[in-house]
């Protein structure tokens, strides 16, 4: 991964990489237990589109635990604040997973540091908001997975440690997009695998349609880590949307 920076609030802290040159300017925030690392294809291609920003969440990748782990709308006011005391153009605010959770917060939260909004497995599906549920679901997903994601996410998984997972794991299911949907008043594009076993299409297209300006697109074959498998469809389908 390229060379990094550190935003810190109190004991909270984003680790920050950029790349790239012209065009939209494209913020990635990465799903529960992952980080940067875990989509360098996909943020090289994002590079090769315009100008590409990938974050670490607090206690992910390379960011240090912090004591306590912020809801989620208060993680999108902290990558709020980034993007504002950093003087960045209007992003093209990308989410995964638990990611995009916080990028619908800071979309409803702060519209005037997002142009458009992309939500790639929007989590988490209210028929099946229970612990257990969504731990099959995610060991579901995997089967026949690419060996990369699996080992990533591994590395990624293990670097965070047992306990913050488990205390983001909480947060992320206290949050329900469902009810920020409505509140997005920006461009949005969601998007699923076609094979997504955390997603279903179903739930996916009910958030779409809770946001007023939604497209919805599925990715044919790939599962819940979509971009990571399939990088440059994924950074097609956002350019095209980006720019219409």
């Amino acid at each position: 991964m390229q060379q990094s920076e550190e935003f810190r609030v109190g004991d909270h802290v984003l680790v920050v990489s950029e790349r790239g040159g012209d065009g939209p300017t494209f913020l990635l925030v990465h799903g529960l237990g992952m980080g940067r690392d875990a989509y360098t294809e996909f943020i090289d291609a994002l590079a090769r589109r315009g100008h590409a920003i990938a974050l670490d969440l607090p206690g992910f990748g390379d960011s240090p635990e912090p004591q306590r782990s912020l809801p989620i709308p208060q993680m999108a006011d902290l990558v709020a604040q980034y993007l504002a005391e950093s003087g960045a153009e209007p992003v093209v605010a990308i989410g995964h997973s638990m990611g995009t959770q916080v990028v619908a917060e800071l979309a409803a939260r702060h519209p005037e540091l997002v142009r458009e909004l992309v939500l790639i497995a929007p989590t988490v599906n209210a028929r099946e908001r229970t612990v257990w549920r969504q731990v099959l679901r995610m060991l579901q997903d995997l089967l026949g997975e690419h060996p990369k994601v699996i080992a990533r996410g591994l590395v990624l998984y293990a670097k965070a440690g047992p306990a913050w997972f488990v205390r983001k794991f909480r947060t992320m299911m206290a949050h329900h997009i469902e009810e920020v949907a409505p509140q997005i008043g920006v461009p949005t594009l969601v998007m699923r695998g076609e094979r997504d076993r955390v997603c279903p299409e179903g739930w996916v297209r009910s958030v779409a349609e809770l946001i007023p300006d939604a497209t919805l697109k599925q990715v044919p074959g790939k599962s819940h880590e979509t971009m990571i498998s399939s990088a440059e469809p994924v950074a097609d389908l956002i350019t095209e949307f980006a720019r219409r």
